[in-house]
């Protein structure tokens, strides 16, 4: 039992510093995308019902570092926006399969091949779901709705644009993937240490077995890009193929409970079943063909091997030191209800950082609001100042959620 326990943290620590000097350098560039880009100048590309709005749609997805669960209330702005219903399903897609921190992560533990065949899945993925709910579910042609905000009128310097910049990579989007983060590569050191390869090629002697496995996992799980990778290295020395792992890291992140509610209850029953069917033909397509790549390609297992150990031991182990402090500094809840804020709503949709950001943005840009507090373990925003009680209402709802009065 000791030596199990052992096998297990050897690898769980293998795994958490061989991702996390390309997981730092990607949430710094998760940090530069969120504050030169952003979502308003997405907002506003996808209004039209076509297939420049879908590839456009798909392509604002990849890089940006938003989670399953974060992508709702982004694409139910989106929405709300004018956006298309098929634009809307390939950003829904393309965003929460992949990411800047997810490539370079995917690099580290998974090798070169997944690093580039992995956001191009993505990218299709996207474009072929919007494209067949364009084809097949067609919706009247809506006009941009462009919504008056009142705006603060500064320009940010370069240093708080830079501190803005840390913020959001080292403690919006450590918030955001963190306990994630640390499921998923607990998971994969549990994995790697206590499965042999051997029962994997025993018991699951044909292909279609591990596809068959890996969708029954993944479409109701919920598990974020990067999450999903230590995971699917884990499946890898398991035994599992690699085009198993790929629908793992497709099928995932692309579908769970609350995602498919999300489609189901906004973008209608025949979205939704074009949704789920095309991610499962896609994600096992995409599995088969990476499988023959890689076979033409000679099976050389180096193209699919953990690159994150090419990286100096110190730096590794320097890089895993400051990850650790950094997940554990931003999954300190240091939210607490103000009891003395004027207004308070009950949001139950408000799930995750990125929804605290978006609705924090939304509030502040209204006129007599002097404080505002955000707690997600509640699902509670207070707001304080000389502004009425239904224009924050609106501002709420406007964003994608649900504002309900606090008992």
């Amino acid at each position: 039992m000791a030596e199990l326990l052992k096998n297990i943290v050897v690898a769980t620590i293998d795994l958490w510093t061989s991702m996390a000097p390309y997981l730092l350098l990607g949430m710094f560039i998760a940090g530069v995308l969120h504050v030169f880009l952003g979502t308003n100048l997405i907002t506003k590309h996808f209004g039209k019902n076509n297939l420049i709005t879908i590839i456009k749609a798909s392509l604002f997805g990849i890089p940006l570092p938003i989670c399953s669960c974060g992508v709702i209330p982004v694409a139910a702005s989106l929405q709300k926006e004018g956006a298309s219903k098929s634009s809307t399903l390939s950003f829904l897609v393309s965003t929460p399969t992949t990411g800047v921190d997810s490539i370079l992560a995917s690099y580290s533990l998974l090798g070169p091949l997944f690093a580039i065949f992995r956001p191009i899945a993505a990218f299709v993925s996207g474009v072929t779901i919007g494209l067949l709910n364009f084809l097949f579910n067609r919706e009247p042609e809506q006009k941009f709705v462009k919504r008056h905000h009142h705006k603060v009128n500064r320009e940010f310097n370069f240093k708080e644009k830079f501190q803005k910049v840390f913020k959001y990579g080292f403690v919006e989007l450590a918030e955001d993937i963190g306990k994630w983060l640390i499921i998923g590569v607990v998971i994969g050191g549990f994995l790697t240490a206590i499965i042999p390869k051997e029962m994997v090629e025993k018991f699951l002697p044909y292909p279609w077995m591990h596809f068959l496995i890996m969708l029954i996992i993944a479409l109701p799980l919920y598990v974020c890009a990067t999450g999903s990778i230590p995971i699917a290295a884990a499946l890898l020395q398991m035994g599992f193929s690699p085009g198993a792992a790929l629908v793992f890291l497709i099928a995932g992140p692309a579908t769970n409970t609350v995602t498919l509610s999300f489609v189901h209850s906004k973008l209608g029953k025949k979205s939704f079943y074009l949704y789920i069917i095309s991610i499962v033909v896609i994600a096992v397509l995409a599995g088969l063909l990476f499988n023959f790549i890689f076979a033409l390609m000679g099976s050389e297992t180096n193209i699919i091997s953990p690159h994150g150990e090419h990286v100096s031991h110190t730096l590794r182990i320097v890089s895993g030191i400051i990850l650790v402090i950094i997940i554990i500094a931003a999954l300190v809840n240091f939210e607490k209800d103000e009891v003395n804020m004027k207004y308070k709503f009950v949001v139950k949709d408000m799930t995750c950082k990125h929804c605290k950001m978006k609705l924090e943005k939304a509030i502040n840009s209204l006129e007599g609001v002097s404080k505002i507090s955000t707690n997600l373990d509640k699902n509670i925003v207070g707001v304080d100042g000389t502004i009425e009680r239904e224009k924050v209402a609106d501002a709420i709802r406007n964003s994608g959620y649900t504002p309900l009065d606090k008992a």
